[in-house]
């Protein structure tokens, strides 16, 4: 895959999980329809989304400054 289209994929990956960890509108909307249970695994699955996302954005860009080389 390019890496143009890695650092994309990565930058908008970690906005929108860093969006959904960071905000505390996703546990009031899953408390509201009864999901408390699952507001609190919503850490365990975000937060390595998260790193994830941010390691592949870190990648891109390494192969995206080494092919400008």
């Amino acid at each position: 895959m390019a890496p143009k289209t890695l650092f994309r994929i990565g930058i908008a990956g970690s906005f929108v999980t860093a969006l959904c960890c960071f905000s505390p509108l996703l546990l009031i909307i899953a408390s509201a329809i009864g999901l408390t249970v699952t507001g609190l695994l919503v850490d365990f699955i975000l937060l390595p989304a998260f790193i994830g996302f941010l390691g592949l954005t870190a990648y891109a860009y390494w192969r995206l400054k080494r092919s400008a080389k």
